[in-house]
């Protein structure tokens, strides 16, 4: 079986924008990947839980990425109880395809907390890290990999990506002031989010 190169996205996606989509996309062609899997959180480590449930987040993830057949979808945090940890997730998931070369794509910003992360190493063991800029935070240096994860330089990939401002509590925050969030989000998620009152859109296409 020929090696496959797969990249993992993992989020809480409350909702998933177009800056997701973009990075995934870019990412995907510089690496050559065959898949970007989009790995919505369930419990979440470091971070308030999601306001719209796994079901929806899932959904709303799988209209976004439905035009696209490099993108996929999994469940694997939604369905399994218990803290997300990213070493199981990666895991999980080179358990299923075995034969992939596996790439956890991360902002600097969330790389940054690496050292605390559950088992890093194992992590850096499972998956390369392809890490992507975030407007207002540095890129990690070598010598702040090299103080953390000695020998272990040949694990990070910094991909230039295009630097977009969106944020995900930006959109919820208009849309629970009644603003647009046309071109922030596709379409058909504005329409998921409207149809099904998230956020406190008012049962109506969040356009």
């Amino acid at each position: 079986m020929s090696l496959k190169r797969w990249g993992i996205l993992g989020g809480l996606f409350d909702p998933v924008h177009y800056a997701h989509l973009a990075i995934a996309e870019q990412v995907g062609e510089v690496l050559d990947l065959e898949r970007v899997v989009f790995v919505p959180a369930g419990v979440p480590v470091h971070r308030d839980p999601a306001r719209a449930s796994g079901d929806d987040r899932v959904a709303m993830l799988e209209l976004a990425v439905a035009d696209n057949p490099r993108f996929a979808v999994s469940r694997t945090e939604i369905d399994n109880p218990g803290p997300g940890y990213s070493v199981d997730t990666v895991s999980r998931l080179a358990a299923e395809q075995p034969a992939s070369e596996w790439f956890l794509l991360l902002s600097s910003e969330a790389a940054a907390y690496l050292p605390e992360w559950h088992d890093p190493e194992r992590l850096l063991d499972l998956t390369r890290l392809a890490v992507v800029p975030r407007l207002g935070y540095a890129n990690l240096s070598a010598e702040w990999i090299d103080g953390h994860f000695p020998g272990r330089g040949d694990r990070f990939l910094f991909i230039e990506t295009s630097r977009l401002g969106h944020s995900s509590s930006d959109v919820r925050a208009r849309i629970e002031a009644g603003r647009s969030i046309r071109y922030l989000v596709p379409p058909d998620v504005a329409r998921y989010i409207g149809e099904h009152g998230l956020y406190g859109a008012n049962d109506r296409p969040a356009a």
